[in-house]
């Protein structure tokens, strides 16, 4: 079950993963209205946010975006003073087959850390602000892939149960239109000295403790155990008011900053049983000065990645004895690549290969045949270039390479050809 949301609902797919009792995982990614004819396969408009729903015989197990991220684990735990235990942890075998959130509160059930109870209201809340996400959404596509349910489980929801709940919040949110326009707006306040005046000391208090210009309204609720209507409307009059400033959180810097590769020239594996992909990719990459290493055995290659310890992984999805995402998930099972850029080759560019890439924790995926600016560009998005010129200059220079280009086969040179 594939399609858009301008042909049906978030309301309506859940209420036919009810119905009819399935088990799977419901994908659904935003696009801008300004995308909003879908293409067949969907791909080439995935540009925005990505949510995964699991469900099991119809009820709901576990939902949240797709990007394998722990900082929304981080502030539910906030809650019971729980925030740094998640460093003490080493990553769970678990992740590498579940959605890694999900992985990681599992790993603090079973070493209680925290307790069933605190468990099912973090599993709550994660599902309910998602499915808010998701029935305020209005542009984008879905899949609904049947498969194995997730395990373990710790609880389940009934759909019936929750949607009119959430449904009645995305309406008493739009309320706060225009001036609150999103849950990841900051408040702010903006005269201290002047809101002293017209509120209560308790409220001030209150105020001043949330109201820093970094906590969105969404953490203040995982803070607080409160849903997000209530924390909203609580502050909405002061922001009516002008007292309370909103501002959206600064742009996290890129975990691969260029600076990090300016001292070393820059290393990467590439993995994939095809020889002139192998080959190819090798060519390429050392003619432009970084340090490349191509590997066609899939087993071998996992050893000799730790032995490397490369900036960026390239690592194809279809090879006999360990596929690509096997591969990628194992690696991220180690703390030495849990930020590594890990690219996906695949020779198809489909919704599943996608969903199965976020997973895994894939960074990012290429598909073949790709050309040697496809190839350059994503690289130096990543990890910058060998040399600290950007590819713009590169493109000035091609003609410095073009000589060297007929010494490859037919196939090789319509692999990398613009």
């Amino acid at each position: 079950m594939q399609g858009s949301l301008n042909e049906i609902d978030i309301r309506s797919i859940l209420q036919l993963v009810e119905v009819g009792q399935r088990t799977g995982q419901l994908m659904v990614e935003a696009y801008s209205p300004a995308a909003s004819v879908v293409s067949e396969k969907y791909s080439d408009r995935f540009k925005g946010n990505c949510w995964l729903v699991f469900c099991s015989n119809g009820r709901i197990v576990y939902a949240g975006e797709s990007e394998g991220s722990l900082k929304r684990l981080r502030d539910y735990l906030h809650r019971y003073k729980l925030t740094e235990v998640l460093n003490e942890l080493e990553v769970p075998s678990i992740t590498a087959v579940n959605a890694p959130e999900y992985g990681y509160l599992w790993v603090l059930l079973e070493q209680n850390a925290i307790t069933p109870t605190q468990g099912r209201s973090i599993l709550h809340g994660m599902i309910s602000e998602t499915l808010f996400d998701l029935l305020s959404l209005h542009h984008g596509a879905f899949n609904f892939e049947m498969g194995s349910p997730l395990a373990p489980q710790l609880m389940t929801l009934q759909i019936n149960t929750v949607l009119p709940k959430i449904m009645k919040q995305v309406q008493e949110w739009k309320t706060f239109h225009p001036h609150i326009q999103s849950p990841s707006q900051c408040p702010l306040i903006l005269d201290p000295d002047k809101l002293r005046q017209v509120v209560r000391p308790n409220v001030f208090e209150t105020l001043t403790r949330w109201a820093d210009g970094k906590t969105t309204f969404r953490q203040i609720s995982r803070y607080l155990n409160r849903d997000i209507v209530a924390v909203t409307k609580a502050i909405y009059p002061f922001v009516q008011q002008g007292f309370v400033q909103l501002r959206f959180p600064p742009t996290e810097p890129s975990p691969y900053p260029r600076s990090q590769f300016e001292s070393k020239i820059p290393r990467i594996v590439c993995i994939d049983d095809d020889r002139v992909i192998r080959e190819t990719v090798e060519l390429i990459l050392t003619q432009h000065g970084y340090e490349a290493t191509a590997i066609g055995h899939p087993l071998k290659a996992l050893s000799q990645v730790f032995q490397l310890k490369p900036d960026l992984i390239l690592c194809d999805i279809a090879m006999p004895e360990l596929n690509g995402y096997e591969i990628c998930a194992m690696l991220r099972s180690s703390s030495a690549f849990r930020e590594t850029p890990i690219i996906m080759l695949t020779g198809i560019d489909g919704f599943i290969d996608r969903l199965k890439a976020r997973m895994v924790r894939a960074t990012n995926y290429l598909t073949k045949p790709f050309s040697k600016g496809e190839l350059l560009t994503l690289v130096e998005n990543y990890i910058g270039t060998a040399d600290g010129h950007s590819l713009k200059l590169e493109s000035q220079l091609a003609e410095a390479f073009s000589h060297k280009w007929p010494s490859l086969d037919s196939e090789e040179h319509d692999l990398i050809s613009n």
